[in-house]
């Protein structure tokens, strides 16, 4: 993590203070925006290693900062701030292009945790050559342009939602518990509590399944989750 370029978008100045304190101290470079126009025209100039932003910011919200920092960069690792917590919340996060999703207060060293598996994570995506790719059956998922498609037919994913699908594919025939799902693919000790996987295993199973006559995905009452040919 140490000389990481973090970009932090938060309007409360307090909190922004102490985020930028804490992370330099941690080894990191930090740019601070207190608004989402700001955050976006920093982004464009200084192409930071990952963005921490608010949900709500004054001139241009979170949800709509993540969205177009994703257009502009689409393996930026971004992880949302906000006092908002529910499922809902979470999957509008997510669905806007977050990575990860913390709810304040929070633990400074959790803050730590999340940004060092992002940023170990996008350093493994660097890695990639153009033509890594992974199968299994008509199922494939393209790890360089983030792209599925089934049987030849492009599907189109949410950030979310390829990740998600990305480590199925990685694990094939082998059952995945919700906790497993949850540390993998949303970070470590991430809240199960609420439903989420649930609600995404079953955005992935309208678009990847859904269409198509074999199915790939599912269910295993009481265990979770497996990708196999029915």
């Amino acid at each position: 993590m140490k000389n990481s370029k973090i970009l932090v978008i938060e309007d409360d100045a307090r909190l922004a203070s102490l985020l930028q304190r804490g992370l330099e101290e941690s080894g990191m470079d930090v740019l601070l925006a207190y608004d989402g126009e700001l955050g976006l025209k920093l982004f464009e100039n200084s192409m930071p290693d990952l963005v921490i932003t608010d949900l709500i910011l004054p001139k241009i919200n979170g949800l709509e900062v993540s969205k177009q920092l994703r257009t502009k960069n689409p393996q930026i690792p971004i992880i949302m701030l906000t006092a908002l917590g529910t499922t809902d919340d979470k999957v509008e996060g997510f669905d806007a292009g977050a990575d990860d999703y913390l709810v304040k207060p929070f633990d400074f060293r959790e803050l730590l945790a999340r940004i060092k598996t992002l940023l170990k994570r996008t350093q493994g995506l660097n890695s990639l050559s153009h033509h890594d790719e992974i199968t299994y059956t008509d199922l494939k998922v393209d790890l360089l342009q983030k792209k599925v498609f089934r049987s030849g037919q492009e599907i189109m994913v949410t950030p979310k939602e390829f990740n998600l699908l990305k480590y199925l594919i990685q694990n094939p025939e082998r059952v995945l518990s919700r906790e497993e799902i949850a540390k993998e693919v949303w970070g470590v000790n991430f809240d199960t509590g609420t439903n989420f996987i649930d609600v995404y295993i079953n955005y992935i199973r309208k678009k990847v399944d859904k269409p198509f006559e074999i199915k790939l995905i599912h269910t295993r009452p009481g265990m979770g989750f497996i990708l196999q040919k029915s």
